[in-house]
Protein backbone atom coordinates (compact mmCIF):
# COMPACT_ATOMS: atom_id res chain seq x y z
CA UNK A 1 0.00 0.00 0.00
CA UNK A 2 1.07 3.73 -0.59
CA UNK A 3 0.03 6.83 1.52
CA UNK A 4 -2.58 8.94 -0.12
CA UNK A 5 -0.06 11.76 0.18
CA UNK A 6 3.28 13.05 -1.47
CA UNK A 7 6.98 13.36 0.03
CA UNK A 8 10.28 14.57 -0.36
CA UNK A 9 11.99 12.05 -2.84
CA UNK A 10 15.31 13.62 -1.41
CA UNK A 11 16.68 16.41 1.04
CA UNK A 12 17.13 19.54 -1.12
CA UNK A 13 18.81 22.94 0.00
CA UNK A 14 18.94 26.50 -1.53
CA UNK A 15 19.83 29.81 -0.69
CA UNK A 16 18.48 33.56 -0.28
CA UNK A 17 19.43 36.91 -0.08
CA UNK A 18 17.07 39.62 1.64
CA UNK A 19 18.72 43.13 2.30
CA UNK A 20 22.22 41.76 3.60
CA UNK A 21 20.05 38.53 5.22
CA UNK A 22 21.16 35.24 4.28
CA UNK A 23 18.51 32.62 4.64
CA UNK A 24 19.51 28.89 3.50
CA UNK A 25 16.63 26.30 3.39
CA UNK A 26 17.14 22.92 4.37
CA UNK A 27 14.26 20.57 3.63
CA UNK A 28 14.29 16.43 3.90
CA UNK A 29 11.98 13.65 4.16
CA UNK A 30 11.16 12.84 7.83
CA UNK A 31 9.21 9.76 8.74
CA UNK A 32 8.47 10.85 11.89
CA UNK A 33 8.21 13.35 14.50
CA UNK A 34 11.55 11.83 15.85
CA UNK A 35 13.33 12.06 12.48
CA UNK A 36 11.88 15.72 11.78
CA UNK A 37 13.17 16.61 15.59
CA UNK A 38 16.69 14.96 14.49
CA UNK A 39 16.96 16.55 11.36
CA UNK A 40 16.35 20.12 12.72
CA UNK A 41 19.52 19.88 15.64
CA UNK A 42 21.74 18.27 12.79
CA UNK A 43 20.56 21.69 10.79
CA UNK A 44 21.29 23.32 14.07
CA UNK A 45 25.24 21.76 14.84
CA UNK A 46 26.21 22.33 10.90
CA UNK A 47 25.29 26.14 11.20
CA UNK A 48 26.08 27.10 14.78
CA UNK A 49 26.64 31.06 13.83
CA UNK A 50 23.46 31.05 12.21
CA UNK A 51 21.12 34.13 13.74
CA UNK A 52 18.26 31.68 14.09
CA UNK A 53 17.02 28.37 13.02
CA UNK A 54 13.58 28.45 11.64
CA UNK A 55 11.68 24.87 11.59
CA UNK A 56 8.24 23.91 10.43
CA UNK A 57 7.47 19.93 9.42
CA UNK A 58 4.27 17.87 8.71
CA UNK A 59 4.06 14.15 9.72
CA UNK A 60 1.56 12.30 8.00
CA UNK A 61 -0.64 14.28 5.61
CA UNK A 62 -4.39 14.64 5.28
CA UNK A 63 -6.73 15.29 8.54
CA UNK A 64 -4.19 13.10 10.46
CA UNK A 65 -1.13 15.19 10.32
CA UNK A 66 1.12 16.07 12.87
CA UNK A 67 2.30 19.41 12.28
CA UNK A 68 4.83 21.54 13.70
CA UNK A 69 6.20 25.03 13.62
CA UNK A 70 8.45 27.56 15.73
CA UNK A 71 9.74 31.25 15.01
CA UNK A 72 13.14 30.37 16.87
CA UNK A 73 13.11 33.84 18.62
CA UNK A 74 11.79 35.79 15.31
CA UNK A 75 9.54 38.32 15.95
CA UNK A 76 5.81 36.07 16.65
CA UNK A 77 4.39 34.53 13.62
CA UNK A 78 6.85 36.03 11.03
CA UNK A 79 8.48 32.92 10.58
CA UNK A 80 7.63 29.37 11.43
CA UNK A 81 3.70 29.77 10.65
CA UNK A 82 4.62 31.30 7.31
CA UNK A 83 7.15 28.36 6.60
CA UNK A 84 4.56 25.53 7.62
CA UNK A 85 1.86 27.93 5.59
CA UNK A 86 3.96 27.07 2.46
CA UNK A 87 4.40 23.36 3.15
CA UNK A 88 0.75 23.02 3.79
CA UNK A 89 0.22 24.52 0.57
CA UNK A 90 2.63 22.37 -1.19
CA UNK A 91 0.69 19.21 -0.71
CA UNK A 92 3.10 17.14 0.83
CA UNK A 93 3.40 14.81 3.86
CA UNK A 94 6.42 13.39 5.51
CA UNK A 95 8.74 16.89 5.31
CA UNK A 96 10.65 19.07 7.68
CA UNK A 97 12.11 22.68 6.48
CA UNK A 98 14.91 24.08 8.70
CA UNK A 99 15.45 28.07 7.43
CA UNK A 100 18.68 29.38 8.72
CA UNK A 101 18.98 32.74 8.71
CA UNK A 102 22.25 35.09 9.22
CA UNK A 103 20.73 38.66 10.50
CA UNK A 104 23.23 41.15 7.50
CA UNK A 105 22.38 44.42 10.09
CA UNK A 106 19.17 45.84 8.58
CA UNK A 107 15.70 45.34 10.42
CA UNK A 108 13.68 43.99 7.74
CA UNK A 109 10.12 44.65 9.81
CA UNK A 110 7.37 41.80 10.43
CA UNK A 111 5.91 41.79 6.79
CA UNK A 112 10.00 41.59 5.25
CA UNK A 113 10.14 38.87 7.93
CA UNK A 114 6.69 37.12 6.36
CA UNK A 115 8.07 37.66 2.83
CA UNK A 116 11.34 36.20 2.99
CA UNK A 117 10.98 33.15 5.41
CA UNK A 118 7.37 32.84 2.57
CA UNK A 119 9.85 32.70 -0.26
CA UNK A 120 12.99 31.37 1.10
CA UNK A 121 10.56 28.41 1.37
CA UNK A 122 8.90 28.38 -1.78
CA UNK A 123 12.14 28.09 -3.16
CA UNK A 124 13.21 25.13 -1.39
CA UNK A 125 10.09 23.46 -2.58
CA UNK A 126 10.67 24.17 -6.37
CA UNK A 127 13.49 22.01 -6.03
CA UNK A 128 11.02 19.08 -4.38
CA UNK A 129 10.63 16.03 -6.73
CA UNK A 130 7.46 14.37 -4.99
CA UNK A 131 7.72 10.48 -4.12
CA UNK A 132 5.55 8.29 -2.79
CA UNK A 133 5.99 6.16 0.35
CA UNK A 134 5.28 2.11 -0.75
CA UNK A 135 5.31 -0.46 1.77
CA UNK A 136 7.67 -2.89 0.15
CA UNK A 137 8.52 -6.55 0.96
CA UNK A 138 12.04 -8.22 0.40
CA UNK A 139 12.01 -11.75 -1.05
CA UNK A 140 14.52 -14.08 -1.47
CA UNK A 141 14.04 -16.53 -4.28
CA UNK A 142 15.87 -19.32 -5.65
CA UNK A 143 15.31 -20.63 -9.43
CA UNK A 144 16.96 -22.64 -12.00
CA UNK A 145 19.11 -21.08 -14.86
CA UNK A 146 16.67 -22.06 -17.38
CA UNK A 147 13.86 -19.56 -16.10
CA UNK A 148 16.32 -17.02 -15.22
CA UNK A 149 15.45 -14.67 -18.11
CA UNK A 150 11.15 -14.78 -17.32
CA UNK A 151 11.86 -14.34 -14.30
CA UNK A 152 13.30 -11.11 -14.62
CA UNK A 153 10.99 -10.05 -16.89
CA UNK A 154 7.94 -11.46 -14.62
CA UNK A 155 9.61 -9.14 -12.02
CA UNK A 156 10.05 -5.88 -14.09
CA UNK A 157 6.87 -6.56 -15.41
CA UNK A 158 5.11 -6.36 -11.73
CA UNK A 159 7.22 -3.13 -11.16
CA UNK A 160 9.39 -5.15 -8.67
CA UNK A 161 13.01 -4.61 -8.66
CA UNK A 162 16.04 -7.42 -8.42
CA UNK A 163 18.69 -5.85 -5.84
CA UNK A 164 20.93 -8.63 -5.40
CA UNK A 165 21.86 -11.35 -8.07
CA UNK A 166 24.05 -14.54 -6.88
CA UNK A 167 25.02 -17.62 -8.89
CA UNK A 168 26.31 -21.01 -8.36
CA UNK A 169 24.64 -24.01 -8.66
CA UNK A 170 21.61 -21.89 -9.14
CA UNK A 171 20.38 -18.37 -9.50
CA UNK A 172 19.34 -16.75 -6.11
CA UNK A 173 17.88 -13.16 -6.24
CA UNK A 174 16.92 -10.92 -3.81
CA UNK A 175 14.00 -8.77 -4.93
CA UNK A 176 11.74 -5.76 -3.55
CA UNK A 177 8.11 -5.71 -4.76
CA UNK A 178 4.99 -3.68 -2.94
CA UNK A 179 3.25 -5.23 -0.57
CA UNK A 180 0.23 -5.16 -2.67
CA UNK A 181 1.69 -6.69 -5.73
CA UNK A 182 3.13 -9.87 -3.68
CA UNK A 183 -0.25 -12.27 -4.58
CA UNK A 184 -0.22 -11.30 -8.57
CA UNK A 185 4.10 -11.48 -8.39
CA UNK A 186 3.20 -15.36 -7.25
CA UNK A 187 0.53 -16.27 -9.28
CA UNK A 188 3.39 -15.11 -12.41
CA UNK A 189 5.89 -17.52 -10.64
CA UNK A 190 3.70 -20.12 -10.05
CA UNK A 191 2.33 -19.78 -13.91
CA UNK A 192 5.88 -20.50 -15.71
CA UNK A 193 6.96 -22.83 -12.94
CA UNK A 194 4.16 -24.81 -12.39
CA UNK A 195 4.30 -23.99 -8.37
CA UNK A 196 7.66 -24.68 -7.92
CA UNK A 197 9.08 -21.27 -7.48
CA UNK A 198 8.03 -19.92 -3.94
CA UNK A 199 9.51 -16.65 -2.87
CA UNK A 200 10.50 -15.90 1.24
CA UNK A 201 9.46 -12.85 2.52
CA UNK A 202 13.13 -11.65 4.60
CA UNK A 203 11.90 -8.04 5.86
CA UNK A 204 9.20 -5.34 4.89
CA UNK A 205 9.50 -1.51 4.69
CA UNK A 206 9.02 2.10 4.06
CA UNK A 207 10.50 2.74 0.13
CA UNK A 208 10.39 6.54 -1.43
CA UNK A 209 9.83 6.21 -4.85
CA UNK A 210 9.20 8.94 -7.59
CA UNK A 211 5.79 9.98 -8.23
Amino acid sequence: MSAAWLVPLEAVRTNLTVVNSRFISSLAPAGNVTEARHYIQVIRKEFPDATHHVPAFIIGGGNSATESCSDDGEPSGTAGRPILTVLKGSGLGNVVLVISRWFGGTQLGTGGLVKAYTEAAQQALRLVKPAREVLVHRLELTLPYPLYERVKLETAAIGATIVHENFDEAVHLAIELAVESLADYQRRLDSLSSGRLQPTIVDSGIRRRPA
